[in-house]
């Protein structure tokens, strides 16, 4: 029988606890290039959900600074604001953007924005 001793055991379990503690929940594409990951883990000792952008790309594949950090006691408080969004009251907005968007796109171009200029907003955190 071989018995291996650790001499710093306590930091081998820590490491070998946050190796489990990633687990990737979701992915949607956000576009070619990039999706939007949702994962349970651990940052700095601090459990929580993390929703971030991952880009792959020529120059750099990986997480971005993009998204935010929902630490495990308040995603309960998560949840329910996500859950109390009413999808028809979502379907309208986008059914009324989309019907702006048409009689504005005229105006976006002749304020020089050209074709294939995304017109999406995105925020770093």
């Amino acid at each position: 029988m071989r018995v291996i001793v650790l001499n710093n055991s306590n930091l081998y379990i820590e490491k070998l606890f946050l190796l489990f503690m990633e687990k990737d929940i979701g992915k949607i594409p956000k576009n070619a290039d990039t999706d939007v990951v949702i994962r349970i883990d651990d940052f700095g000792g601090r459990v929580g959900v993390t929703i971030r952008e991952f880009v792959s790309g020529e120059r750099y594949t990986g997480f971005t600074k993009a998204g935010t950090r929902i630490p495990a006691e308040h995603f309960k408080k998560f949840k329910e604001a996500i859950n109390s969004i009413d999808e028809k009251e979502l379907e309208d907005a986008v059914k009324k953007q989309a019907s702006l968007g048409d009689s504005q796109l005229g105006e976006k171009k002749s304020s020089g924005q050209r074709d294939g200029d995304s017109d999406i907003e995105e925020q770093t955190m």
